[in-house]
């Protein structure tokens, strides 16, 4: 859809009757009416705005347009009278992609709306493969943390899937606390690597947790520090959320858990939670 905004009402026809051979058009005449059609669902693919118009003029319909999260992406073509660089140079400066002169040439007004329409629909389609691409690493990262947290179980014993579970109850957890729909998936993702640092633990260890001696116990014990630095340090909210889970699980409000004897709101909500979920 392209929207016609123009003062002058045998412009606006002339263009109305030019590109409805070829899109669904959209007219305005004046700023105010410009700035109500473009957020006017369906937004339009691409503006063709005249600079000069009483009241609000193009520069200011653009600038406007351009402050709205909505309206922003919408690419927009001066028409204007003027061919004065400093006015072009305005223009681009408020957000414009391309200029038409008056007297308008047919035949330039379609070529250059076909090639912002092109460059539109090549974006929209970056977007969503973008966004796709995005999907699948999410889905794969996901799954990569599923299969560390059976492995994982192996080690301890037997497939038991309590990494998988201990997650569920997070989320849950999570959510009755009043966690935002983003932050309890998160921690449901990052929970199963809790554990992780049981890697670094001897196995005969692992296997011996009704008998521990004094010396199982302490290096049991290490699994904490041991996971963060199996996680490392990451701008990622995932993998910062499962690095704090796996240092700060076995923390206690009360400053009796471990590894560092964290007490009260020093120890991260993530880790908290988790705490919890962990002694089901």
């Amino acid at each position: 859809m392209v929207l016609v905004v123009d003062d002058s009402d045998d412009i606006r026809a002339l263009l109305g009757t030019l590109l409805k051979r070829r899109y669904e058009v959209r007219l305005a005449a004046d700023g105010n009416e410009a700035i109500k059609a473009a957020a006017k669902l369906p937004h339009p693919d691409l503006i063709l705005l005249d600079v000069e118009m009483p009241g609000k003029s193009g520069h200011d319909v653009c600038a406007l347009l351009k402050t709205d999260p909505a309206t922003a992406p919408i690419p927009v073509i001066f028409i204007t009278g003027r061919s004065d660089p400093k006015d072009e140079a305005k223009g681009f400066a408020v957000g414009a992609v391309d200029y038409v002169t008056k007297p308008l040439s047919p035949p330039i007004v379609i070529a250059r709306v076909a090639a912002q329409l092109a460059l539109t629909d090549q974006r929209h389609q970056l977007e969503h493969l973008v966004a796709e691409r995005t999907r699948e690493l999410q889905q794969a990262r996901s799954q990569l943390i599923e299969r560390l947290a059976r492995a994982l179980s192996y080690r301890e014993g037997g497939l038991s899937g309590r990494p998988l579970r201990v997650a569920q109850y997070a989320r849950l957890i999570a959510e009755a606390a009043g966690g935002r729909s983003e932050t309890c998936e998160l921690i449901a993702q990052a929970a199963p690597l809790a554990d992780i640092g049981k890697l670094g633990v001897p196995e005969v260890v692992l296997r011996n947790a009704d008998q521990y001696s004094t010396q199982d116990w302490e290096e049991m014990r290490r699994h904490c520090e041991i996971g963060a630095e199996i996680i490392g340090e990451h701008r990622d909210p995932l993998l910062a959320a499962a690095r704090a889970i796996a240092l700060t699980h076995h923390e206690r409000w009360d400053g009796k858990g471990y590894p560092k004897g964290l007490k009260g709101d020093a120890i991260p909500m993530v880790g908290r939670i988790v705490a919890i979920a962990d002694s089901f």
